[in-house]
This record gives C-alpha cells, sequence and structure tokens, in this order.
C-alpha cells in the first residue's frame, strides 16, 4: 500500500515542479549558458535598485538565482561544494539588502561580490582548451624575454666600457650589483603579490589599476622611435656614472651602477607580470612555464654574448618582442576597462549582438562585448597603428628624401650600439 501512495505522489511533485527534474540533467554546456542569463539579470537588478524600483530589482535577483543560477548549482556542487554555498549566500545578501532599502553602495559591493563568484564559477566549469595556455604562455615569454633582453644588453655594454677604458678590475663590482637587483626584483615581486590580496581595497580596483599603469608603460617601450631615443640616453647616463665611478674608485658606487641598470627593468618585469597573472586565473601554469622558457633563452643569449662574443639579431628579437608587446598592452586595456567597470566606477553598455568569448580567452584577450571595452582597445588599437606608418612609412620617405644632404657618418656611429655589444 505504501509503494502505491509514494509512486503517485512522487510523479504529482514532478509534473508541479518540471524544473527540478530538468535541473537534474543539466550538463556543464548548459550551465554557461544559464550563467549569461544569471549575470544580465543581477545587472538588470542592480539598475533598477539605482533607479529607484527596489521591488523589481529584488524580483530581477531573485529569478537570476532561482531560475538560472540554481540549475548551475548541479553540476557545480560536484566539481567544488564550498564554492556553491559561498555563491549562494552573496546572491542571499544581495536579496536582503535590496528588501530592507540598503545605501546603493552596499548592494554594488554585494553585487560584485556575486560576479567575482559567477566568474569563478565559470572558469571551474569550463576547459581551458589549447589558445588560451598557448597565450598565456607566450605573453609570458615575451615579458620576460623583451625585459631581460634589455637588462642583458646594458649589462654587456657596461662590461665592455670598462674593457675599453681598461677598468676591468670592477666588474666584480657591477655583477655584485646587478645579482642584487636580480634579488630585489624577486623581493618586489614578492611585496607587490601580497599587496595586492591584502590591501583594504576592492580587488577589481587594485588589478585595474595595475593593468592600467602596466598599459603605459607598454604604450611607452612599444614605439621603436621613442624607446631607441631613451634607451640612449639611459645608456649615456649609465656609462657617464660608470666613467664617475672608476675615476673615483668608489665600489659602492659601480655596485649602484649595476644594481640600477637591471632593477629597472625588473620593476617593468614585476609590474607586467602582476597585471598578467590578475588576468590569467586558471592559466598560472603555463604563465611560469612561459616565464621558464624566457629565462633559458636569455640564459643562452648571454653565454652567447658573454663567453662566446658574438653579436646577435637584437634589432629582429625586439621587434618581434614589441609586436608581441603592443597585443598585450590591447589586451590589458580591455581588462583594465572590465576592472573599472565591476568596480562600478565605469557605466558598462553590453552589445547583444557580439560574441562573448569563453572566460579564459575573455581574460587573456581583454575581449568583452561592452561599448566602453570595445572603444578602449579601438583607441589603443588605431594609435599602434598609427605610429607603426609613422616610423615605418612616412619617416623612411623623408629620410631617402634627404640623403643627399646627408653628412658624413663615422663607421662607429653607423653602426647600433645594441648591435656590436660584445663582452
Amino acid at each position: 500500500m505504501r509503494r502505491w501512495l509514494v509512486l503517485p505522489l512522487a510523479g504529482l511533485i514532478l509534473l508541479l515542479l518540471p524544473g527540478v527534474a530538468g535541473a537534474q540533467e543539466i550538463g556543464p554546456e548548459e550551465a554557461l549558458d544559464e550563467l549569461v542569463v544569471a549575470r544580465e539579470l543581477l545587472d538588470e537588478s542592480l539598475e533598477l535598485y539605482e533607479a529607484g524600483d527596489a521591488e523589481a530589482a529584488y524580483t530581477a535577483a531573485r529569478n537570476s538565482y532561482l531560475d538560472h543560477f540554481e540549475y548551475v548549482e548541479i553540476p557545480l556542487r560536484v566539481r567544488d561544494e564550498g564554492l556553491t554555498l559561498a555563491v549562494e549566500e552573496d546572491y542571499a545578501a544581495v536579496r536582503n539588502l535590496i528588501e530592507a532599502g540598503a545605501p546603493l553602495d552596499a548592494v554594488e559591493a554585494e553585487v560584485i561580490e556575486v560576479r567575482e563568484g559567477l566568474d569563478e564559477v565559470e572558469r571551474t566549469l569550463s576547459e581551458p582548451g589549447l589558445a588560451a595556455p598557448l597565450i598565456a604562455l607566450v605573453y609570458s615569454f615575451t615579458i620576460l624575454f623583451r625585459e631581460g633582453l634589455e637588462a642583458v644588453l646594458v649589462v654587456a655594454a657596461l662590461l665592455g666600457y670598462l674593457e675599453a677604458s681598461r677598468n676591468t678590475q670592477y666588474r666584480g663590482a657591477v655583477l655584485k650589483g646587478v645579482g642584487a637587483a636580480g634579488i630585489a626584483t624577486l623581493l618586489t615581486f614578492v611585496a607587490a603579490t601580497l599587496f595586492i590580496q591584502l590591501a583594504p581595497l576592492q580587488r577589481e580596483l587594485l588589478e585595474a589599476g595595475t593593468a592600467l599603469l602596466a598599459v603605459g608603460v607598454l604604450f611607452y617601450v612599444s614605439f621603436w622611435l621613442i624607446s631607441r631615443l631613451e634607451h640612449r640616453r639611459w645608456m649615456e647616463f649609465v656609462k657617464a656614472k660608470v666613467w664617475t665611478a672608476a675615476t673615483t674608485g668608489s665600489t659602492a658606487a659601480l655596485v649602484g651602477v649595476g644594481f640600477t641598470a637591471v632593477y629597472r627593468e625588473g620593476f617593468e618585469t614585476v609590474l607586467f607580470y602582476q597585471a598578467l597573472i590578475s588576468f590569467a586565473r586558471g592559466l598560472q601554469g603555463w604563465v611560469f612555464l612561459g616565464a621558464a622558457l624566457g629565462a633559458v633563452v636569455l640564459a643562452a643569449i648571454g653565454w652567447v654574448i658573454f663567453k662566446a662574443g658574438r653579436k646577435i639579431p637584437v634589432k629582429a628579437f625586439l621587434t618581434t618582442a614589441v609586436t608581441l608587446i603592443m597585443f598585450l598592452s590591447v589586451a590589458f586595456i580591455g581588462n583594465a576597462v572590465r576592472g573599472f567597470q565591476e568596480a562600478a566606477l565605469i557605466p558598462v553598455t553590453f552589445l547583444e549582438s557580439l560574441p562573448r568569448l569563453p572566460i579564459f580567452l575573455a581574460q587573456l584577450t581583454g575581449w568583452y562585448p561592452t561599448t566602453q571595452t570595445i572603444v578602449a582597445q579601438a583607441v589603443l588599437t588605431l594609435v599602434y597603428v598609427a605610429g607603426a606608418v609613422w616610423t615605418f612609412v612616412v619617416l623612411p620617405r623623408r629620410e631617402r628624401a634627404g640623403t643627399t644632404t646627408r653628412p658624413t657618418v663615422a663607421p662607429h656611429e653607423a653602426e647600433d650600439p645594441e648591435l656590436s655589444v660584445k663582452s
């Protein structure tokens, strides 16, 4: 009798609650689709609350959770029970704040927490694929290779200058400064990581600020003429310091020169890696692999320069690296704008007609279908294109037009000093 009573009752429940049966069958792909709608409703809830319609805002937040995120919980619980409970609690906090008529800032802060949780859910349910890890590896390799090659060239030039001026007894002092700069770079990386994790500021705001600063530095080093002139001035300054220190016999000053020459590149490297790691969540292993490969290649180049005393095609290396750096800066600017949007400092205008990339690719390309992120990336790209046309098309034509009045250049000045670096 009990069996005949229970079975009809269970069938009646399934008929009244079809969503329960459907939720049990949902897979990771369907869950990702539900996440898209959940995000849209969550953003709509915040907009409605900002407009003063608390009742509609509460309904949108409730529907985001009950009608969509609950379906995602089924496959998510299998992979990460703790993350599931955390997002549930954040959703509940949003609804409670809206129902209580809390200040807009408090609701915004809690919505940001839910957004972070939904991003982490997508990373948990998604597969990185092949393209995203490869991009992370190439970016990481390029950062270390470009900055490391600059440091190697500077050190080689310093040691070559000491040898040419018959002051080889100070080579050890310069190398001590170089070693100290390497240690200082590692300590700076650790300190920056701890600061980002422990600072009493929104994580999105810190990451966006770091990315924006990295974009500024990358933009500066990307233009060939600007970076070339700056490199010459820097080398003149460093050589002047070496000459002064060697003349006075100050070992401490030479250690300082070696330290300064390398730590500048090290600081830039830390800045770029902090920005990259913050937007390559779930792919940190590939970032470290790229850095390891970069270190191996730099060691080989250092051996060629210092031990074999041979030239290397510096211009070709740096041109390729700078091209990749430009792509990296475009990705960073998209992520920076996205971070400011998540921190509610920049408005969000979604473009529904444009595709949304999987989260790993979106992080590494900075592509998000919003007007603000796309405009920022388009403007920076156009600036790079205009700079390339000016540098490699307009200026060469002007130089060719003035070749008849071009002054004679001494043989040692005609060659790029970077290309003639020897130990």
